[in-house]
């Protein structure tokens, strides 16, 4: 293989790519990425055996087809190191690559190509065409409620459940959730209900772009593929079940009220100045036209806030995790945000006024 590529042109999807390979692998060759180089220009893949990335990617020429796995870290970081604009020269000889980069020449090593591994996927997929922008929104709306290395290895991703001409996303920690729902045009009988990975959750954020241009979803029983832009994320999925959330959404709570979300947001950022710094909990007291917002720590220190609401109902006094509240607040994107509340020892249940696409629960604290 031989090829000649503008510097940006091969940095761009190496910067995508780097995050997929595997930091700490079991196998030499995770630690590279594949290149392979005809006419039309290069494609670029990268995995860690459970997602694949494919990228492709233009070429000055191609002086030779073929393909090689280079280190991805390394050739990264001379893609950084080396001025805007430098004509990138790669050259496979046996076990070794060379790169020239104007008078600088570079030696890399090479691992075969036929042994860099890949997902295999089988048929049955339902494919969901969904705009980038519908699909980012969606899912940033939702992940940050996902778990993070919980011994229960099914919370560690989120649920996609597809049925009734919707796309369902559910993200818990067993301490929070996050609903949301998004349309699509599917069969009717259409039915699927997979988790998937934390990485992917993650990384298909990072592929996605907040435009219209539409991407396609593919869902198979054990796996995941995304296509958006000419990139092509492949991912295996959790396997396990994942709890039955509809019975943690609170229903019928007798306490609602609507309030500014930028004014409930900047409150509690001030608030939680003074919150335990290992609890984070903060006391909401709910009483006629008032909420009051107040936290203190080891040392002492109090911090108390009011906001004006237009409420009628009783007395309520009920703890939540400050950081909870806040990371809900800044995914929603509606002027005011809903909270309906039962008592002290209930859950939370926060939207947007009227309802909306997403729904958020939040379980009390001990006071």
């Amino acid at each position: 293989m031989k090829i000649s590529v503008e510097r940006s042109q091969l940095m761009t999807p190496l910067q995508v790519a780097h995050a997929v390979v595997e930091r700490r692998q079991t196998l030499p060759i995770l630690a590279n990425v594949l290149i392979r180089a005809d006419a039309d220009g290069f494609r670029l893949s990268a995995t860690d055996l459970e997602v694949e990335l494919l990228i492709p990617g233009k070429l000055e020429k191609c002086l030779a087809e073929g393909a090689t796995t280079l280190p991805a870290r390394k050739l990264l970081d001379l893609c950084r190191a080396t001025p805007e604009g430098t004509l990138l020269t790669i050259e496979t000889n046996g076990e070794r690559a060379s790169v020239r980069a104007g008078r600088a020449r570079f030696s890399l090593s090479t691992l075969p190509a036929a042994e860099f591994p890949g997902i295999d996927v089988k048929g049955d997929e339902l494919p969901l065409v969904l705009s980038q922008r519908d699909l980012r929104r969606a899912i940033e709306t939702t992940y940050f409620a996902m778990a993070q290395q919980d011994v229960r290895y099914y919370l560690n991703g989120m649920l996609l459940e597809i049925e009734g001409g919707k796309v369902r996303f559910v993200a818990t920690d067993g301490h929070r959730m996050a609903v949301t729902d998004l349309a699509v045009e599917v069969p009717p009988d259409a039915s699927r209900r997979i988790i998937v990975p934390r990485k992917t959750v993650v990384e298909t954020l990072r592929i996605l772009n907040d435009v219209d241009t539409p991407a396609t979803l593919s869902i198979g029983r054990d796996h995941l593929i995304l296509s958006a832009a000419d990139v092509v994320f492949k991912s295996k999925v959790i396997d396990g079940t994942f709890p039955d959330y509809e019975r943690v959404i609170p229903r019928n709570q007798d306490k609602t009220i609507d309030i500014d979300r930028l004014a409930f947001r900047e409150a509690l950022g001030r608030v939680a100045i003074f919150a335990n710094e290992k609890y984070r909990s903060v006391r909401l007291k709910l009483e006629p036209n008032l909420l009051r917002l107040s936290a203190n720590n080891a040392e002492n220190e109090e911090g108390e806030e009011e906001l004006e609401i237009e409420y009628s109902g009783g007395e309520l006094e009920i703890g939540f995790n400050v950081s909870y509240l806040i990371d809900v607040l800044g995914a929603l994107r509606s002027d005011a945000v809903c909270l309906q509340l039962a008592d002290s020892g209930s859950s939370c249940l926060l939207t947007e006024p009227g309802g909306g696409p997403s729904r958020y629960v939040i379980m009390p604290m001990r006071l």
